[in-house]
């Protein structure tokens, strides 16, 4: 079997960049080792930048999004019980998209699926060839039976515990890493929002989060010690715990419900690179993690997929190699400054062992955020994604 690129991983960003490609002729084949059900069954993030609702319009797929999708001009940050209210409309001129990742799957798989483009899901054994020669090989076993794809290139968007990035020589990619103590206890319900814009909470006990998914569907994150179990937390502490970080008003106004999932997510913030090795080409969380208080993660995906699909297309129809030889340098230079400020936001709004003075440069910071036009916009502008 020959295809000129081959994909690892059929989650957002393998299938956005799969379809981009389609759009423009260039022949690919998905490879994903878990069933489509499964890939759909997994909850993530829902807030996106205007670079990833552009790309999705690009690619075909946009159109529920935009039917479903609810556009927020701000968020809240409440400190010491006290709301402030940041506009990002107002200081950018950029809202963000809150839509979930899950939608956003379910619209690629859809549209990749009218295409009539080839993916092949439960692909088992899954490994990577000769990514230093001009001539790559994707072995895997499917129904059963050894297959083998010959390719120009491998984009590995296979996530953080994929082959991809497991698959180069060694000391060809530097990792860089930063495991936080604590994760996030999520919990999505079918009740209204609280809010309708996010609300970060940070509080004595720990860090928490009010999102949601649409006007009918909600999401709660605390923070918790990573030795939790989530068959401790029954929906009633659950709700008790949420309801002391709030303030008053969230409490009064908050509507609690049966939990349809719950779940512990370690936090990190990771960069490997250069997110390019010879014919491999790796793009959102097989090279970078950010912690979610800052809502990167898929967004950082979506950049990531628009420089490489750019710079496949202008090697195909063009012959050069430029942005290629380019891709690992632009991407990461976004990639970093989200690390930063998605690190940030962490250790601004979480609980951590600290010392008084960290305590009161906390509260300074806190302080300049809100009384600073300045402060608010640096801190909107990272929000709704800086340029690409």
């Amino acid at each position: 079997m020959r295809t000129q690129v081959a994909i690892i991983g059929a989650g957002p960003a393998g299938l956005l960049l799969g379809q981009l490609l389609y759009k423009h002729g260039v022949h690919n084949i998905i490879l994903e080792r878990h069933t489509g059900e499964y890939v759909l069954s997994r909850i993530r993030a829902g807030i996106i930048e205007q670079v990833a609702v552009d790309l999705l319009d690009e690619a075909g797929v946009g159109a529920r999004m935009h039917r479903e999708g609810l556009v927020h001009d701000g968020t809240q940050i409440c400190v010491d019980g006290v709301r402030h209210r940041i506009d990002f409309k107002a200081l950018t001129g950029k809202t963000v998209m809150v839509y979930g990742q899950t939608e956003i799957t379910k619209d690629l798989m859809d549209g990749r699926a009218a295409a009539g483009a080839p993916t092949v899901y439960e692909a088992q054994d899954v490994a990577l060839h000769d990514i230093l020669g001009e001539r790559p090989r994707v072995t895997y076993r499917a129904d059963g039976k050894a297959q083998a794809i010959d390719c120009d290139f491998i984009a590995g968007c296979d996530g953080f515990h994929g082959i991809c990035r497991k698959s180069v020589p060694d000391g060809a990619i530097k990792n860089y890493e930063r495991v936080y103590p604590f994760g996030w206890l999520g919990l999505l319900c079918d009740t209204p929002p609280v809010s309708q814009e996010l609300i970060y909470v940070r509080h004595p006990q720990g860090f928490a989060l009010c999102s949601m998914r649409s006007p009918t569907r909600s999401r709660y994150y605390i923070q918790c010690s990573l030795a939790e179990d989530v068959d401790a937390w029954p929906d009633e502490r659950f709700w008790h715990e949420l309801k002391v970080r709030l303030d008053h008003e969230a409490r009064k106004r908050i509507v609690t419900g049966p939990s349809i999932e719950k779940s512990i997510a370690p936090l990190r913030s990771f960069v490997a690179e250069p997110m390019r090795v010879g014919r491999l080409l790796l793009a959102g969380d097989a090279s970078h993690i950010v912690p979610p208080t800052g809502a990167k993660g898929l967004n950082l995906a979506a950049s990531d997929v628009r420089y490489l699909s750019l710079a496949l297309l202008e090697h195909y129809a063009e012959k050069s190699t430029a942005g290629l030889d380019h891709y690992s340098a632009r991407a990461l230079a976004r990639v970093w400054k989200a690390e930063r400020f998605s690190w940030w936001m962490t250790m601004l709004l979480h609980a951590f062992p600290e010392t008084v003075f960290e305590q009161k440069m906390h509260a300074a910071e806190l302080d300049y955020l809100f009384a600073s036009r300045a402060a608010s916009t640096a801190f909107a502008e990272n929000y709704v994604g800086l340029p690409i």
